[in-house]
């Protein structure tokens, strides 16, 4: 198969091409810079422009271009640039795939990528299923738009498969990476009282239903990419511990987390109690469906 990439040079991006080349596949990529390969395309999401080449031949477009909303405060600047960065690459990207499908076109199927963070940071006694209603934080209203600008693919016909990730982990990248360190030094923090829930997924799990929407033609719409036994930040912190053989005593208390961080703390504090309900009945089969196992996958011994 041939896949199109946007967003290949971040964490998830760079694992997703490794799996594919690794799996037999062809993957063309789409660059802001110029391209300096026959694999890269050019692309100006900011300005609607995409190079119609790149879609020549394409079986599967997966979009995981967007800022990182975690790795700096949330300034006026910062906060636009969350929402352009995605709506504006998701529009350009389904746009053109809308175009491109025509008759006697071989169809490309779209794999977009989107947030369990749609759901909000206040959770009831239910978890949240695809069928769950959008929060009305800022960062669910990103993610509400961010889903809608790939509307027009969809309204052309394109079989569009909208991944609502949780934070992915593992030891090459991501928030994992950053969170190690600190607790190889001893200095593991639960945050707040730890009884949020608090949503995560394996690479090779998201990896693995990545593979499995392109493979699929009848996995459409939204699905949650999610462990399906949910953890909270006190399991979540005794495990990693565990793994790490470390000790976990610190806490964190949730009013000072909120003054360094300002609305950022509420996504560390707030209560995200989501399943994968469509996934799992699909017969999609996590290989690490619970924190420890989650743990022990991204973090083997050396």
């Amino acid at each position: 198969m041939r896949f199109l990439v946007a967003g290949s040079s971040g964490f998830l991006g760079t694992a997703l091409r490794v799996r594919l080349a690794e799996q037999g596949h062809e993957v063309v990529r789409l660059v802001r810079r110029d391209p300096v390969s026959a694999l890269e395309y050019s692309w100006n999401p900011d300005r609607g422009e995409l190079d119609r080449a790149a879609l020549a031949g394409v079986d599967v477009a997966v979009n995981l271009a967007g800022a990182g909303v975690a790795d700096r405060p949330w300034t006026q600047a910062r906060r636009e640039l969350i929402l352009s960065s995605r709506v504006n690459s998701t529009q350009t990207l389904a746009r053109a795939l809308a175009e491109h499908a025509e008759p006697g076109v071989p169809p490309v199927t779209l794999l977009q990528a989107s947030g369990v963070s749609r759901y909000g940071t206040v959770s009831g006694a239910q978890p949240y299923d695809e069928n769950s209603p959008a929060g009305d934080d800022y960062l669910s209203q990103v993610v509400v738009q961010w889903e809608a600008a790939a509307q027009p693919a969809v309204d052309a016909g394109v079989r569009t498969v909208v991944l609502r990730t949780s934070p992915v982990l593992d030891r090459s990248g991501g928030a994992l990476q950053i969170m190690r360190i600190p607790w190889s030094l001893g200095l593991g923090t639960q945050l707040g009282d730890g009884r949020q829930h608090m949503p995560l997924v394996g690479l090779d799990d998201y990896l693995g239903v990545l593979e499995w929407a392109a493979n699929n033609p009848d996995a459409s719409g939204p699905y949650n990419v999610t462990i399906p036994e949910p953890t909270t930040n006190a399991e979540f912190t005794k495990a990693l511990g565990v793994v790490l053989r470390r000790p976990t005593l610190l806490r964190a208390p949730g009013f000072v987390l909120r003054t360094a961080l300002g609305e950022l703390a509420e996504q560390l504090l707030g209560d995200l109690y989501v399943v994968p309900t469509r996934l799992t009945a699909a017969g999609f089969v996590f290989s690490a469906p619970d924190v420890t196992s989650t743990l022990r996958a991204a973090l083997p011994p050396a």
